[in-house]
Formats: C-alpha cells, structure tokens, sequence
C-alpha cells in the first residue's frame, strides 16, 4: 500500500523543484525536472509525467521520466479517452487502483495491455481557475497506489501548476492567456454538455463524458464543438 511522505519531505522536494524551475528557460526542461522529482516522492511509480493540454484535450507540452510513459501517454492522446484526460476535463484527481479490473477507458484500457501498466494516478495541473493540464504516475504493480497517493499528489500538483503556468506565461504571454481562455470556455462547455446528458440518458458524469469524447473522436472534431450541439438541442451519439 502506498504511504505518504511526511509534510516536511515533500516541502523539501517542492522547494529543490521551485528553484530548478525558475532557473530554467525551457518549458520541456523543467517539466522533465518536475517529473522526475514526483517519481522520487511516491513509493512504487515507475514512471512519472506532466502533459500541458489545450483546449481541446491535446497535448501540447509533456515531460516524462521514462519510456513507459510516453507510451502510456501517447495512446491516451490516440484513443481520447483515458486517467490523465479525465483529470483534465473534471478537474478532478483519478485514481486507479488495478488497471486490468477497471471499467473505464475500455479502448485505452486494452491499448496498454501489453504495457507494464497495472496502477495509475492522475492529479489536474490548476493554476487559479485555469486547468492547464496534469500530472500523472504510473505504476507496474496493481495496488500501488490509495488515497494517500492522490492526496500526496494533489499537494505536490498545486505549486507544479502555479510555476509551469508562470514559465509558459513568461515565454509566450499573449498564446498562453487565449489559450487558458479558451480552457476554461471549453471546460465550461463540457460540464454544461454533460450535466444534459446525464438528466436525458440518466447516466453518470464520466459516462456522460466519455460519450462525449468518443464522438469527438469518431467525428474528429473538437470537443467543445460537440458540447455546444449538445447545448443547442443535437444529440450526441446513442441520445
């Protein structure tokens, strides 16, 4: 069972992370410096990563300590659906415990099959009230991760979403403010889109969701296109 680092640890890690950060000029290099420091702090990951996402779900910016992550990543980003994109789009942290006892991401789920994937935990990256992203790890144990993990996650998440807002901002300030603009709107958009279908079908927000998604996918549209249809009074898929 994964246990918690004691508060002093972690302040310890997140302060050596603020420096490096702030000395960095390149976006890619302190997320991969921010990515190692949160594999270090939690028992059993294998791999960890930070994706930054733009308002329509894709990534833009990633850093990752080792391979399995970018695999793991990139076939989130292919299938549109999976922990770090749910993080992302409700803005809350996802937690699984066994990936091969999970019902969720039925398509992602089977793309890693072959992957030492088994544990997963996904904090969203948000600076103020913007979602820029997340910060995922993985694990190649079932169980590795609990409660204590998403909580241990969340509070390392909090300061790593304030700095990379801050260097992204600092490197391209007037594509960064349209660009988090747009992601609140669109995320405004989709919780609205959800919020009809689960009152129309009865379902659940993250089934509501993953409807969502996957007619995106299947359309290759964006997502917030597809909210606003909704919120005009077209169905999605199966409504």
């Amino acid at each position: 069972m994964a246990q918690q680092l004691p508060l002093d640890e972690l302040s310890t890690v997140i302060a050596r992370i603020q420096g490096l950060l702030l000395t960095e000029e390149k976006v890619h290099t302190a997320v991969r410096l921010l990515a190692q420091a949160a594999k270090e702090s939690v028992p059993g990951t294998i791999g960890a990563g930070v994706s930054l996402l733009d308002a329509r779900g894709r990534r833009t910016s990633s850093g990752y300590t080792d391979r399995i992550v970018s695999q793991a990543d990139a076939t989130q980003y292919e299938c549109g659906e999976g922990p770090c994109l749910t993080a992302w789009a409700t803005e809350e942290p996802v937690l699984v415990r066994d990936l091969t006892e999970e019902s969720r991401w039925p398509e992602w789920r089977n793309a890693v099959a072959g992957l030492p994937v088994r544990s997963v935990v996904s904090a969203p990256l948000v600076a103020g009230k913007e979602s820029i992203g997340a910060l995922k790890l993985y694990a190649a144990t079932p169980n590795t991760y609990d409660e204590s993990s998403v909580i241990l996650l969340q509070l390392f998440a909090a300061p790593a979403a304030t700095l990379l807002s801050h260097i992204q901002a600092s490197e391209a300030p007037h594509r960064m403010t349209q660009g988090l603009q747009a992601s609140l709107y669109s995320r405004d958009v989709v919780n609205r889109a959800c919020g009809v279908l689960m009152e129309r079908l009865g379902i659940s927000h993250e089934a509501a969701l993953h409807r969502l998604i996957k007619q995106a996918r299947d359309e290759n549209t964006a997502l917030q296109q597809i909210s606003e249809r909704v919120l005009a009074g077209t169905p999605a898929h199966g409504a």
